[in-house]
């Protein structure tokens, strides 16, 4: 399976244009290619995300902003770079309501690992 850039500011656009329904193909993207590039095929898929989101009226999705974080943070560590603390991050924000940002942040995330990714493939 493979992970492919999204233009962050486009993805917003359409989620905003479409009143929110490109938000949910977003998400569903996004999970699995956290699950992709973190190497944790066996978590929980896009579908699933959303299903236990809707079932859970969004606390499942906290959560899941939680463990996200706590994923492309060791991801970070195994690549090199410094951690942050995006887990907490991504929970304050979604509890905010800030949902779309906490997709910015991960997919600008996945987008680096894909440039490095790249880099090192061309090297």
């Amino acid at each position: 399976m493979s992970v492919n850039k999204r233009s962050v500011g486009v993805a917003i656009l359409l989620s905003i244009v479409t009143c929110g329904l490109y938000s949910i193909y977003w998400l569903y993207c996004l999970v699995n290619d956290v699950n992709t590039i973190c190497d944790t095929p066996n978590d929980r898929s896009g579908g699933m995300v959303i299903l236990f989101t809707l079932i859970t009226c969004g606390i499942y999705g906290l959560f899941w902003y939680y463990k996200t974080g706590e994923k492309l943070d060791n991801l970070a560590v195994r690549n090199g770079r410094a951690p942050g603390s995006k887990g907490i991050l991504f929970l304050i924000l979604g509890i905010f309501g800030l949902g779309i940002i906490n997709y910015a942040i991960i997919q600008s995330d996945i987008n680096t690992y894909v440039d490095d990714q790249n880099r090192t493939v061309n090297i």
